[in-house]
């Protein structure tokens, strides 16, 4: 003898043996493809964004590491810090260029500051006004090829050497007087890792 099996309920929404009208079938079907463009659609173009920006991100920073030479703008906070450099506000026509090998990391760093800014920036870096050395051109010939830095001009010109010891950074200043209200300054910061 065999046991009755119990009948299964009919599908709530439709009539007992009639079809799915077509209207109904084509807002579950809208509604299924909708759901799946929003779960496989949108974390593509997610992707698709974050790909084209992780490589625009690499492109700035290849070209920030191959630039040979100054480059405009301000040195990073995380540069300026490890180097050493505290350059006043306001400061112009302010240009950087970063070296790294084994053996030496240098900054080299120009700008053009009002003249009382010299002095703060002087002090901030633990020297003077007076430490500075009338035609002392401290900034040897390997640096300013590197940089196309000429001290040739008009003058007159002041350099010192700030020696640190290690690890902290040693500093070679040039600063130019041409315009005494707004002195140029030449910085080159060198550091061994």
């Amino acid at each position: 003898m065999t046991a009755a099996l119990p009948r299964q309920a009919e599908p709530t929404g439709r009539r007992p043996g009639h079809a799915e009208d077509r209207r109904h079938m084509i807002r579950r079907r809208t509604l299924t493809l909708l759901i799946i463009v929003l779960l496989i659609g949108v974390p593509a173009g997610y992707l698709v964004i974050s790909a084209n920006q992780s490589r625009n991100a690499g492109k700035d920073k290849e070209a920030k590491y191959s630039a040979t030479g100054l480059t405009r703008g301000w040195p990073s906070k995380v540069q300026r810090r490890l180097y050493q450099v505290p350059m006043p506000h306001p400061s112009g026509k302010v240009a950087y260029y970063e070296t790294n090998n084994w053996k030496t990391s240098r900054l080299y760093v120009q700008f053009q500051t009002p003249n009382a800014n010299l002095d703060v920036f002087l002090r901030d870096m633990g020297v003077e006004r007076s430490d500075l050395k009338r035609g002392d051109i401290t900034i040897g010939a390997r640096d300013q090829k590197i940089t196309g830095w000429r001290f040739t001009g008009a003058g007159p010109w002041y350099g010192l050497v700030h020696r640190q010891k290690d690890p902290k950074p040693t500093q070679d200043v040039v600063v130019s007087l041409a315009d005494p209200d707004n002195p140029f300054v030449y910085v080159v910061s060198r550091t061994v890792p």
